[in-house]
């Protein structure tokens, strides 16, 4: 799982809940993402703007401008606010439908146990297509 998280620290929070190894991205773009060289699901946070313009964290668009790491992008999870109203969650959206992945989940804010129970059972069906054993 990579995510971004601000410093409210909300994604970060619901990611901690998750039984998967996770690479949080950096909170300043200008320090350098990481290069991510297998399979991921990226769990990426929207941001109020009128229209959804910007909602995607700057940090986000520069680790997907690396094509050898978004190569290995299988999925976005999305994280927002409901109070955005149709706009909740629009950049899992954008990012799914740029990268032309599917959007697997949405959750509000850091989560609920409910959100987690989900998220660890969709991702324990969604991985098997992505990995194979170790040889």
């Amino acid at each position: 799982m990579v995510y971004f998280s601000s410093v409210t620290r909300n994604t970060d929070r619901f990611i901690a809940k998750l039984p998967v190894r996770s690479i949080r991205l950096p909170l300043r773009t200008s320090e350098p993402p990481p290069r991510i060289e297998e399979p991921f699901v990226l769990a990426v946070p929207s941001y109020g703007r009128p229209g959804g313009a910007g909602s995607v964290p700057p940090q986000v668009v520069k680790f997907l401008n690396d094509a050898p790491s978004r190569a290995h992008l299988k999925g976005v999870i999305g994280a927002g606010n409901t109070n955005f109203g149709p706009l909740f969650c629009v950049a899992a959206e954008k990012v799914a439908a740029k990268c032309q992945v599917p959007l697997l989940y949405k959750f509000e804010l850091m989560g609920t146990d409910e959100d987690v129970e989900k998220v660890t059972q969709g991702l324990e069906e969604f991985w098997p297509a992505f990995t194979k054993p170790r040889e």
